[in-house]
């Protein structure tokens, strides 16, 4: 099949990674699919990552890192990648969390298949050492703009995107949920995402406290439907409530 001749970009971001960022590392090199760029750029990490990563970039030459001179946070790390990289596909994974082998050939195989240009799949979760847990998320068929503005659903470990029929892009500057900005300024254009429901990717939860960090999530996604998308209040409200309802679902 044709897509097998595609270069896939590779887009991860890292700040203080060193603890995990070789294991994300890896399950790149173990991908079936041999055609990809790993572009890994490095948000001025105090930890030992940058060292970590140089060595990692002399042992395989499609390994690309770059050291920002200033913290940007993920948004801009990202779009440095996106400016470098030079694949047609685009696919994301953060430097904590995992793909499985067949990633890349599954999904690929998919978009070529049904013509698809936006993906993600279904992903389960993991400890921070690493240990599966029963927990999952698993991917409906599809997701529109409107989908997504009330299920937000889409894991970015999860995503690859066609830039020869998207177009290119970059993530909006906010210091966090810039990927589902993203994915609504790509679904406002008249694209559709496609949900495969293999699991293909880990997702790793970190040390930080659950309660927080749901609190953190919800402000930053009413911060994207008022500022970002510019939904009126009411609008927002509705949005906002199908969104919690179901952010409570996937944690059930």
């Amino acid at each position: 099949m044709s897509f097998l001749k595609e270069l896939v970009s590779v887009i991860m971001p890292s700040y203080n990674s060193k603890d995990y960022i070789s294991f994300s590392i890896e399950s790149v090199l173990k991908q079936t699919y041999p055609n990809w760029e790993l572009i890994i750029v490095d948000d001025c990490s105090t930890d030992g990552t940058p060292d970590l990563l140089a060595e990692w970039a002399k042992a395989d030459e499609r390994i690309h890192f770059i050291n920002r001179k200033e913290n940007g946070g993920a948004a801009m790390a990202r779009n440095t990648a996106l400016d470098y990289s030079s694949g047609r596909y685009i696919a994301f994974l953060d430097s904590d969390d995992k793909w499985k082998p067949n990633k890349l050939e599954l999904q690929l195989r998919f978009m070529e298949e049904n013509n698809y240009a936006f993906t993600f799949t279904s992903y389960e979760y993991i400890t921070k050492d690493g240990e599966q847990l029963e927990k999952q998320v698993h991917a409906p068929r599809i997701i529109s703009y409107q989908d997504m503005l009330k299920n937000t659903i889409v894991g970015c470990l999860t995503v690859i995107v066609d830039r020869s029929i998207i177009g290119s892009f970059h993530m909006p500057n906010i210091r966090t949920r810039q990927d589902l900005a993203t994915w609504l300024s790509i679904l406002k254009k008249g694209h559709n995402a496609y949900g495969m429901k293999e699991i293909l990717a880990e997702y790793r939860i970190g040390n930080d406290s659950i309660s927080n960090n749901k609190w953190k999530s919800a402000q930053k996604t009413w911060f994207v439907y008022r500022e970002i998308e510019r939904l009126n209040l009411a609008k927002a409200a509705w949005c906002f409530s199908h969104y919690a309802y179901h952010a409570i679902r996937k944690r059930i």
